[in-house]
């Protein structure tokens, strides 16, 4: 992947720690800087943007050299550039982070994890607009004849737990044939099917792509028209710093910012977003 710029290194905050601060009073940001929603940012942990997120899941979030970096992670950035405090990354599960839990127990201000915008993760959780378009895709060993859901009658297909690709895969399996089996994150699921534990996993198509770069002997042979996309959450009701990741979203549109940030990990030009 290439590397344009170099953005605040982030340190991953250690769960004790996080707790013991998650009671503590909340931080009003930028007095008399009033969102459009009227109430001004509030976060958990003085002078920190605290984020929930799930590692690892390249290059949207992950570990390089001992920082958490990625998509996701620059994105964010940018928010609490904004909001004048640096970002924390806290690393916990993503079925806490998509059921709301990580908002009702005080872990974090926001979740970015690549998580798609959906109907039941909105009642639990308010998101932010859009700002990722992704499809669900299918990867398997190189050569090993698999093209698409209907090779895999009487096989078993990987799966993440807890993400629209697992739905996917449980609409459709009746249909054609195959059993899952879950796995707790990305890369490990990605490890089954390179090793055989699976015949095939289904995963958001950009993390694939991405894995099947730097492992030439996988690949991916179909990919599925759900018209996903991403979106940042924080806690239902939290209208101020929704407002202010909206605001921010948009800007970085606007000036080039997100092109950077896309060209960089993405290695191209985002599409129209």
């Amino acid at each position: 992947m290439a590397r344009r710029s170099k953005m605040r290194a982030l340190i991953l905050l250690p769960a004790f720690a996080l707790v013991a601060t998650a009671t503590a009073c909340a931080e009003e940001v930028n007095p008399g800087s009033e969102s459009q929603a009227g109430d001004e940012v509030s976060l958990i942990t003085e002078g920190k943007l605290t984020t929930c997120t799930h590692l690892p899941y390249p290059p949207f979030q992950f570990t390089e050299d001992g920082k958490t970096v990625g998509f996701d992670v620059d994105l964010v950035d940018l928010v609490a550039e904004d909001l004048g405090v640096e970002q924390e990354i806290f690393d916990t599960s993503f079925e806490g982070i998509e059921s709301g839990q990580s908002f009702n127990t005080g872990q974090c201000d926001l979740a970015a994890a690549a998580m798609t915008i959906t109907d039941v993760r909105d009642k639990v959780m308010d998101f932010s607009d859009g700002y990722f378009d992704a499809n669900q895709a299918l990867l398997v060993k190189k050569d090993s004849g698999i093209q698409g859901l209907e090779q895999l009658r009487g096989k078993t297909l990987g799966v993440q737990l807890g993400t629209t690709g697992e739905e996917y895969a449980e609409e459709n399996k009746e249909k054609f044939g195959y059993t899952t089996r879950q796995y707790e994150d990305l890369a490990l699921m990605q490890t089954a099917v390179k090793t055989n534990q699976v015949a095939a996993g289904i995963n958001d198509n950009s993390v694939l792509f991405d894995y099947v770069n730097n492992n030439p002997d996988t690949e991916v042979t179909e990919e599925f028209e759900t018209g996903e996309q991403y979106g940042i959450a924080v806690g239902t009701g939290n209208n101020a710093l929704r407002s202010k990741v909206n605001e921010v979203l948009a800007a970085a549109k606007e000036d080039g910012r997100y092109d950077e940030i896309y060209e960089k990990w993405f290695n191209r030009k985002p599409d129209s977003q």
